[in-house]
């Protein structure tokens, strides 16, 4: 395993979950809907411990976590660019189209934020010794957290963009409603929302 790239994937992780932080505070501004706004004030919450968690991971593996790189840095900007175009939804648009905006940012960070953490359990899978064991212990306490933001933020997605289109929404999300935390289990909860309709 390419060690580089491994210190290279948490310093992007963990500027990404930095990034996540100012997204979610952004986003918060921008919602509406009440249940959203418990959603997202509860994924702000696991995203600052995430934080936490990534910078006991870079400690106990002895790496910097404020060591720049290229690819961190062109994750701030991607981070940036999401709060960005939550506060021009903010200026220039409806609080509903607002807060569209800022579902799709979130639904933006939270891709990322999954594949990093998925990465990162693969790294576990494939390291050794004290490394395998930080990593295995990360990515236990994070990924079912990461699922949840990522399939539940998909479906809030839809159903606002739905209503939107003043099409039948069905909110708050099945996947939600079902506590999706699984590719398998988002699938099911949009047939099941097609059903509701």
């Amino acid at each position: 395993m390419n060690q580089g790239q491994v210190k290279e994937l948490l310093l992007q992780s963990l500027q990404h979950e930095r990034g996540g932080i100012e997204v979610y505070q952004t986003a918060l501004q921008c919602v509406v809907d009440v249940g959203l706004q418990h959603e997202f004030q509860k994924y702000l919450e696991q995203t600052q411990n995430h934080e936490r968690i990534l910078l006991n991971v870079l400690a106990q593996l002895e790496l910097d976590p404020e060591e720049p790189s290229p690819g961190r840095s062109v994750v701030k900007m991607l981070g940036e660019s999401l709060v960005g175009a939550m506060q021009t939804a903010l200026r220039t648009g409806t609080p509903e189209a607002a807060q569209l905006v800022a579902c799709e940012c979130v639904l933006l960070a939270e891709t990322k934020d999954h594949a990093d953490w998925e990465l990162i359990s693969k790294c576990a899978e494939h390291a050794t010794g004290k490394q395998k064991q930080v990593l295995l212990d990360a990515a236990e306490e994070v990924e079912d957290q990461e699922d949840e933001h990522l399939y539940h933020t998909k479906g809030w997605c839809r159903e606002l963009w739905l209503r939107s289109l003043g099409l039948k929404a069905v909110l708050p999300p099945p996947e939600e409603r079902h506590h999706v935390t699984t590719a398998i289990g988002a699938a099911r909860a949009e047939q099941a929302s097609e059903r509701m309709r």
